[in-house]
């Protein structure tokens, strides 16, 4: 499915979300600049949005997107080289429930909305923290459902009218974003998902909403 929306994802994303999405990425990766990450894992890259911002915000020397979607991919590989952040930025085709790296590998780990899309959240983020050194930090960044009136009714109607209809006539793909509806809604929010990442093994797990609770960016550490 991915590979077949590659083509119009990025569009799709800024335009469903107003542009809103681009100050998102920004306020995530912010929250890992104490940290000073020089080697960073972004999982679940996609078309590498969030590699791309984050090599410049955190001027890592390595960064390492990995998808299982080659289409994706592929369209953030032209952005990277267009950026001219090749020396930087490297993809890795692979599976993020079996991460193809070594124990404390990285210093900070990303997924920006591309984590509820695992087959099991539970074993995803195992291999996040397994492949994060110690002291290191984890850095998620999800759509979820709004929470208080009247944003949590207007949200429903948009993600189970407006959003699915542009999305099939801009994407050519009638099930894709109705299966972005139905994943934001089965995914788990607030402090349910803090506890799941605790679970993993990280500590010191947080949230903060944002734009009335559209968006969640959790921070936790090894």
């Amino acid at each position: 499915m991915f590979d077949q929306i590659a083509h119009s994802y990025d569009t799709l994303n800024h335009r469903l979300s107003w542009d809103i999405d681009k100050r998102w990425r920004r306020e995530a990766i912010k929250k890992l600049l104490p940290y000073k990450p020089d080697r960073i894992l972004d999982v679940a890259t996609g078309t590498g949005d969030f590699a791309i911002l984050s090599a410049k915000m955190l001027r890592p020397s390595k960064l390492i997107g990995i998808d299982l979607s080659e289409g994706m991919m592929d369209i953030g590989k032209k952005k990277v080289s267009t950026e001219k952040l090749g020396n930087v930025i490297s993809f890795v085709k692979g599976d993020c429930l079996a991460l193809p790296f070594a124990d404390e590998s990285f210093d900070a780990v990303t997924s920006a909305f591309g984590i509820r899309n695992f087959e099991s959240l539970d074993k995803g983020l195992k291999e996040m923290y397994r492949v994060l050194k110690k002291g290191g930090a984890l850095c998620i960044i999800e759509l979820t459902t709004p929470v208080c009136f009247p944003m949590k009714q207007l949200f429903k109607i948009y993600s189970h009218t407006i959003l699915p209809m542009y999305g099939r006539i801009i994407s050519k793909d009638k099930d894709a974003y109705r299966y972005l509806t139905a994943s934001i809604e089965a995914f788990p929010q607030g402090e349910t998902m803090v506890g799941i990442i605790k679970s993993a093994g990280f500590n010191a797990a947080s949230f903060k909403r944002m734009t009335f609770g559209i968006c969640t960016i959790y921070i936790a550490t090894k």
